[in-house]
């Protein structure tokens, strides 16, 4: 009988995740593509299907070295709208700043070299999105006077996902973490808003 089409084990899907976390701290995968395989891994039925989630991945031999990309470290906003997209690359720790201004911040490319990393959040008459992969782990606390920090979106933190502790610290601003559903992965932030706000999605112009 072909390998691919024997029917795999839970425990051999959850070493798939194991191993596309690794992946995932080299810097080889980013934060949407690591949630989207680890959805793919967990539905696996058969050999082929975990073959297909690692198929372009080297073997893992030893530790996997961390990305060489710079890491982002600070973001500040003042009297103006400032964006963070990209392949981004957390460490440890990183801080975000709005003063008077819009920030908005989205990991979904973003890599990541830590089981566990620390974004600090400090707003100050502004305003801060932030915007993770359904399936990260986010964990959301502090303190927001006079203003509001919310969560939106389905809490489904996958297994071995990296966890990302947002710590809070406003005054007269507002701060929201949107966990992007995996179907929407590539939708622009508006659209994000409007869906996980329960409203309906925009609807795009006919083309002549």
């Amino acid at each position: 009988m072909d390998e691919g089409s024997v029917r795999v084990s839970d425990a051999e899907r959850e070493q798939a995740v194991v191993l596309l976390r690794e992946h995932l701290l080299a810097g080889r995968l980013t934060l949407e593509e690591f949630t989207a395989r680890v959805e793919a891994a967990l539905g696996a039925r058969v050999g082929a299907d975990l073959a297909r989630v690692q198929a372009d991945l080297p073997r893992l031999a030893g530790q996997a070295p961390g990305s060489r990309r710079r890491a982002a470290r600070f973001t500040a906003g003042l009297f103006g709208h400032v964006t963070r997209r990209g392949r981004l690359r957390l460490r440890n720790w990183t801080m975000a700043v709005s003063a008077f201004a819009d920030v908005d911040f989205d990991l979904r490319e973003a890599t990541i070299d830590r089981p566990v990393t620390t974004m600090g959040v400090l707003v100050f008459g502004g305003n801060l999105d932030l915007y993770v992969p359904e399936g990260v782990n986010v964990d959301v606390s502090g303190l927001a006077l006079f203003g509001h920090r919310r969560d939106w979106g389905n809490e489904v933190g996958a297994p071995d996902a990296p966890t990302i502790t947002v710590r809070v610290a406003g005054l007269f601003g507002t701060v929201d973490v949107w966990r992007v559903p995996a179907g929407m992965r590539d939708a622009a932030w508006g659209d994000i808003m409007r869906h996980l706000q329960g409203k309906p999605p925009r609807e795009l112009p006919h083309s002549g």
